[in-house]
């Protein structure tokens, strides 16, 4: 869950990306972004790391990114948007954010691994503070109760799952289980075996066999998915 503080414009669409530091979380998010059609930027000073990658990511260079100089020379100061991967040295993570700050670059998406680590990324100008570990802990607990197949949360305590439908739901429509006036929770879409999702209407009629995408508080879709 991203904590975003700071400028509410957005970067430009399909631009560039650098990302510094290819262990798992920088490396994902490289991939990701590569396999979305962006152009990537990698900086990785393992050269283990740097020969993995280089073949998968659209540029990979071996360099130091706590050097200013070095980021300069690569040009990092012409992105608009930036990933800081590196997580398990605090003081590297706070001096690469530093220097890319310092460079002009606008949206930086800085790796925390911890809330005081995360609040100094914050001060010194990260504007989007993401906690992977911790972000990952709280989804693995709301989905260790079974019915629910995955879960997103967002700000203010408010979440989208996908879960079976409890019994009391199965074989009627949305308009006769009164999902949303009994429990405050809305039913967005349903899917059937082998049909794509669609969106929930009223008349829609639940199986025993369909998921739910399912929206509201968090404590909310915890009681409904607590439903036998």
């Amino acid at each position: 869950m991203a904590e975003k503080i700071g400028s509410s414009t957005r970067p430009p669409h399909n631009a560039p990306v650098l990302v510094i530091g290819l262990g798992r979380f920088g490396a994902a998010t490289a991939h990701q972004l590569v396999k979305q059609g962006r152009e990537v930027l990698a900086i990785e000073r393992d050269p283990a790391l740097v020969q993995k990658w280089a073949g998968v990511l659209t540029h990979v260079v071996e360099a130091d990114a706590t050097d200013i100089d070095a980021l300069r020379q690569l040009g990092a100061q012409d992105f608009s948007s930036a990933v800081v991967g590196v997580g398990t040295s605090i003081e590297s993570s706070v001096l690469i954010t530093v220097n890319l700050v310092d460079l002009g670059i606008a949206h930086l998406w800085v790796k925390a691994i911890t809330q005081s680590h995360g609040k100094i990324l914050t001060r010194i100008g990260a504007n989007h503070v993401i906690y992977p570990e911790a972000d990952a802990g709280v989804r693995a607990a709301h989905l260790v109760g079974g019915r629910m197949l995955d879960f997103i949360e967002f700000d203010d305590d408010f979440a989208i799952v996908k879960m079976y439908p409890p019994k009391e739901t199965q074989g009627f429509t949305l308009e006769e289980s009164k999902v949303r006036s009994k429990y405050g929770v809305t039913v967005v879409g349903v899917k059937s075996p082998g049909e794509d999702f669609t969106y929930a209407q009223p008349h829609t009629r639940v199986s025993s066999r369909d998921m739910l995408i399912v929206s509201g508080y968090v404590d909310l879709l915890e009681r409904f998915a607590a439903r036998p």
